[in-house]
């Protein structure tokens, strides 16, 4: 079997680290290149195309699971596992929605990253084991309109949404919450683009139906 070939991104040296050891124990495993952050790690895809990459999901400049998208625009064939602290369902479906292959808790990584990466290797999906406890809890989210997208909001992004809902202004908006006109504009297009909504008109409809007023 050819050399696997993977890249570890990870804004924690010291996790890298311990991740690269057991990887590098592994026959047939080469760790190719390191990244801390999301947009570090896409310069690099474009230098070296991996088998695998470990992506965290909250790192510096670009999440992991916007980062999921452009790794696989940059590399089709690259297989994604997440290697994360995240346990709800929100951030499961969203990464396994996005491609990602495999979800491994980073509480489970030192028994379980191994068996992942053998799984991973010959073409198989993996989930962690604590992730079967979450799995009929996602299952029912997904059946709940805006479920998923509406536990991964942020505080400020719901209370944002909330006064979009409410009728107030992007001005308005940031003098109540005391932050800048382009930082409610940012929490936006950030509402937008997780809700998969492209009107203000929608967005607005979106908050009623869910019950953020």
């Amino acid at each position: 079997m050819p050399h696997y070939r993977v890249v570890l991104a990870d804004d924690h040296a010291l996790f890298r680290g311990g991740v690269r050891r057991i990887l590098e124990e592994m026959e047939g495993v080469t760790v190719v290149g390191e990244a801390a952050d999301g947009l570090a790690l896409l310069e690099l895809l474009k230098t070296v195309t991996p088998d695998l990459v470990l992506l965290d999901i909250s790192m510096p400049a670009l999440r992991g699971l916007e980062a999921i998208r452009e790794i696989k625009k940059l590399c089709p064939q690259t297989q994604i596992l997440m290697l994360t602290m995240h346990k709800e369902p929100a951030y499961l479906s969203q990464a396994l929605a996005a491609g990602a292959a495999g979800y491994l808790l980073k509480q489970e990584a030192d028994p379980e990253l191994v068996q992942a990466v053998q799984r991973l290797r010959v073409g198989r999906s993996y989930l962690s084991p604590q992730i079967g406890e979450i799995v009929p809890d996602l299952l029912r989210r997904r059946q709940e309109p805006g479920g998923e997208a509406k536990e991964v909001l942020t505080h400020r992004e719901k209370e944002v949404l909330k006064l979009l809902a409410e009728g107030k202004t992007s001005k308005e908006i940031a003098e109540m919450l005391y932050i800048s006109l382009r930082t409610v504009q940012n929490h936006r297009a950030n509402l937008m683009r997780k809700l998969h909504i492209r009107r203000t008109a929608d967005l607005v409809k979106y908050a009623l139906q869910q019950g953020f007023l």
